[in-house]
């Protein structure tokens, strides 16, 4: 925010409406990244003695894209004023996200907090009114809580979403000073801010077209992707180097890349990318050696090409094995193994768009090299290592980081002769404790004591107790051969969620009976309460006592999940008990320890 300065927005637009899950979130996520590489640059730096200053430099900013200005009429050596006609909504968050820093930096008794003060309050020299210190001034409509919001005073509990959007940015930031060994990151957080968070602002001139920027802006033309930037380098390169019969080239290797099924996004929100633009940062990531951000790809892959000799034929054809592996892996296209398939579907529902180019690149690797066993037993280390780490709630933060080590590891294990699926098993068993590979005991006592429904996706549970169930279908001698799209099935809780008209509980007093309810409540969400259905479940059985409902679990006896369901004489906290430590059982015969998958090698 440019010192000595307001932004005004006008009383037509409309209302702030971002969100923690629309776009808080994965704003303070952003920050966070840029923190770690800040971080890890600095920490870099220090090892081999380079300039602290340099290592900053080589940190790629963050943008958050552009607002649009238009200047406002000032008195001489006044404030200069700038409407926002576009960008209200960023350029609002960002203030809300640096009080939300502020705050914890006074908490702190921080130096820093001046600096970050700057950002969102003009000098007390050159301002009249009270309203003039602050840089962003709201509509007309939120000029009395944006006080509010950006005082000093702790912010208190409100429905408005500028007092929201600060409370959650100060919680987040509040954690994210502070790293996992306890060590203080609070440089690491403001500079990646203050520094490396970059608004572009158009400033509107007299003989500028509005509408023009707008429309160009909102997508009313369509942009080039990183996808076309960077297929305009290689062939310009080539062009460039003299090489020969680039339009072979390009029908041989890059033209499929222009047809509408790489072009489609995929991934939610602000992580929705063209699929090409995934495919090119996975085939960067694993090339380099290096996390590729897909937001600074076209600039990344430039720098890597820079740094070596490669001919674009070369590059090309690497592209084109990479976007066939990707296929494979996601695009369902291409004939692989049913446990290849089983894996990658359960990858992809997990969404560890992070492993990708480990799993790209084994598909890459010669199968004289990397037998179809070898490579099903990688495949399923990644599988176990990470569905384990769903089923107890582990942070996926760092996951970027840790695949790129994974792939690593398994990149020297080719050249140097040695076991592919074994140097990944080993890799995923040793690394850091934030990023463990579950035991058992771990996963049983998830199962036994987590809330499930409600705490995560049902997408995911559906995911957990559908390869359970298979897992159960073929160990199962006695069943017969059922097949499911587990995915289409409906959750079911066995004691409702409603359970107080039918399911009463038993004790000898009220306040017993209290806690005996309380009790109750937690067993409700948990998996070992949890199965799935078919259609043809009687709902209006869901919330009756269990003599009404079992029969229809006897009526769902093909799904193994609900065999010994229907058995139960009686269904109670014990049942449920029982129930989840069976399917623990299950769940690590499905993804197994690392110590299992080595005994397989």
């Amino acid at each position: 925010m440019t010192p000595e300065r307001r932004y005004i927005i006008p009383t037509f637009q409309r209302d702030y409406e971002w969100t923690e899950e629309g776009q808080w979130k994965l704003l303070f996520e952003d920050l966070e990244t840029v923190a770690d590489r800040l971080a890890q640059a600095r920490q870099d730096a220090e090892v081999t003695g380079k300039s602290v200053q340099k290592a900053d430099k080589s940190v790629a900013p963050h943008f958050l894209g552009a607002i649009v200005c238009d200047q406002l009429p000032s008195s001489a050596g006044g404030l200069d004023l700038r409407a926002v006609i576009d960008g209200q909504q960023r350029l609002t968050t960002l203030q809300l996200l640096l009080r939300g820093v502020l705050d914890v930096l006074i908490e702190q008794n921080s130096v820093r907090a001046k600096q970050v003060r700057r950002l969102l309050e003009n000098p007390s020299d050159v301002i009249d009114e009270p309203h003039e210190r602050f840089k962003l001034w709201p509509r007309r409509k939120d000029r009395e809580v944006w006080p509010i919001a950006m005082s000093d005073e702790p912010a208190p509990d409100g429905t408005h979403l500028y007092l929201k959007a600060r409370e959650f940015f100060s919680k987040r930031a509040r954690a994210a000073m502070v790293g996992e060994d306890g060590s203080d990151r609070t440089d690491a957080v403001v500079d990646a801010l203050v520094g490396l968070f970059k608004l572009v602002v158009i400033d509107l001139e007299d003989n500028d077209d509005a509408q023009v920027i707008f429309e160009v802006l909102n997508g009313r033309q369509t942009p080039l992707s990183a996808s076309d930037l960077v297929k305009n380098l290689l062939f310009l390169r080539g062009e460039l180097a003299d090489e020969k019969e680039l339009e072979k080239l390009y029908d041989s290797y890059w033209a499929e890349f222009d047809e509408d099924w790489w072009k489609e996004k995929v991934g939610t929100g602000h992580a929705a990318r063209g699929r090409r633009d995934v495919l090119l940062s996975a085939w960067l990531t694993a090339a380099s050696g290096s996390e590729a951000n897909v937001g600074h790809l076209y600039k990344e892959v430039r720098a890597y090409l820079d740094s070596g000799d490669r001919r674009t034929e070369e590059v090309l054809e690497e592209l084109h094995r990479y976007g066939q592996a990707y296929k494979a892996v996601y695009g369902s296209t291409e004939r692989v193994s049913k446990a290849l398939a089983q894996s990658y579907r359960r990858l992809d529902i997990l969404k560890i768009q992070t492993a990708a180019p480990l799993l790209l690149w084994l598909r890459t690797v010669s199968g004289s090299v990397l037998s179809d066993t070898d490579h099903e037993l990688a495949v399923t280390a990644i599988e176990s290592w990470t569905v384990r780490r769903a089923i107890i709630g582990a942070n996926t933060r760092g996951y970027g980081k840790a695949f790129v080590d994974i792939l690593k590891e398994a990149q020297r294990a080719l050249e140097g002769g040695g076991s592919i699926a074994d140097s990944i098993i080993a890799a995923l068993q040793n690394g850091p404790n934030s990023l463990a590979w579950p035991s058992d005991t771990e996963v049983t006592n998830a199962f036994v004591s987590n809330k499930y429904y409600g705490s995560i996706t049902q997408e995911r549970i559906r995911l957990f107790l559908g390869a359970i169930d298979e897992y159960m279908q073929a160990v199962n001698p006695k069943t017969e051969t059922a097949s499911f799209e587990y995915d289409r099935l409906q959750i079911e809780h066995i004691l409702p969620q409603r359970w107080r008209d039918h399911w009463a509980v038993e004790a000898d007093d009220e306040a017993g009976r209290i806690l005996a309810a309380q009790a109750r409540d937690a067993y409700v969400h948990r998996i070992g309460n949890l199965t799935l259905v078919s259609p043809t479940f009687n709902a209006s059985v869901s919330n009756r006592g269990w003599q009404v409902k079992r029969p229809e679990f006897a009526a769902q006896s093909k799904l193994q999940l609900n065999g010994d369901v229907a058995a139960s004489e009686i269904w109670d906290e014990e049942s449920i008990d029982r129930r989840a430590h069976a399917l623990a059982s299950a769940a690590v015969q499905v993804w197994p320890s690392a110590e299992a998958l080595k005994a397989c090698i």
